[in-house]
């Protein structure tokens, strides 16, 4: 059941298939307000969608209805911190989120993903198999190439086959979020945020980062992809290297020279809405 909140959003519950409680939340449009599509809105490692509470706001005033969902183990949802029973739980997870939120669009009413970081892992591998149709793409420093050294490739050779739920510390530098320090501050009192991962989750995201860039040059769905080329978290070469595969015509990139890992919660963050809203504009702003 939807109930509305004191910043304007509604919360809501949803039950995956396997009886799990995923936490998801709604922003929706004024009243009379014109409506171009639908955002999806995943999020990152270790954090939840109520840090992108400014995100949604702003695509709420370019036309866009978000809906943004706690991944498993994350935020409000169920699951340990960090953890991923099946190697596909994320993946299959969006899946019934888009189905449920396709369920109450109008027909032909595009729906677009927005992923960060893990998110943005999470949504580019999911397009890459097709497992359901999109209308767009973002995104936003996605994590296409962990920058694992060679012993911590030996160690996910073998040991999430031994441990694959043992957790432990996920091993990012907060600092190098944002340049901005309330950003670092407000993620460090943040009771919601963790730092935990589990052998299953870091395999996955190397692999899924391996297996999506393996695809790049068949890409089809309309993407913008925004990444940081002062990136200390993830390897902004895997961004690079999907860029220079992808079809010019289908995927539009920008390198944000200067900028840290959270693209939205930069210093310099209004040149980042600026790229976001215009792509957004010249795909969707004659829908609804």
């Amino acid at each position: 059941m939807l109930t509305p909140s004191d910043d304007m959003h509604l919360n809501s519950s949803f039950i995956a298939t396997d009886g799990r409680h995923i936490a998801v939340r709604d922003w929706l449009l004024e009243p009379g307000q014109a409506l171009h599509g639908t955002v999806v809105l995943v999020h990152g490692l270790g954090e939840h969608m109520g840090r992108y509470n400014h995100v949604a706001r702003r695509l709420n005033h370019w036309g866009f209805a978000v809906r943004g969902y706690d991944q498993f183990g994350h935020g409000e949802s169920e699951g340990a911190r960090g953890g991923l029973p099946t190697s596909t739980r994320l993946l299959d997870d969006l899946a019934e989120i888009i189905d449920s939120t396709r369920a109450a669009m109008a027909p032909g009413q595009p729906l677009i993903l927005l992923g960060h970081s893990l998110g943005g892992l999470v949504t580019a591998r999911f397009v890459s198999l097709g497992m359901r149709p999109v209308q767009g793409l973002v995104l936003s420093s996605p994590v296409l190439d962990p920058g694992l050294n060679a012993f911590q490739k030996f160690l996910l050779s073998f040991l999430p086959d031994i441990v694959p739920d043992l957790r432990v510390g996920n091993g990012l530098d907060v600092s190098k979020l944002s340049h901005d320090p309330k950003i670092i501050d407000a993620y460090k009192a943040d009771p919601l945020v963790h730092d935990r991962i589990c052998g299953r989750l870091a395999r996955f995201i190397a692999d899924a980062g391996e297996a999506t860039l393996a695809r790049a040059a068949q890409w089809q769905v309309p993407t913008l992809l925004m990444y940081a080329g002062q990136d200390a978290l993830v390897n902004p070469a895997g961004s690079a290297i999907f860029a220079d595969a992808a079809p010019d015509e289908v995927v539009e990139v920008h390198c944000f020279e200067k900028l840290f890992h959270e693209l939205f919660n930069e210093v310099d963050r209004e040149s980042v809405f600026n790229q976001l809203g215009r792509w957004l504009d010249a795909r969707f702003s004659n829908e609804g």
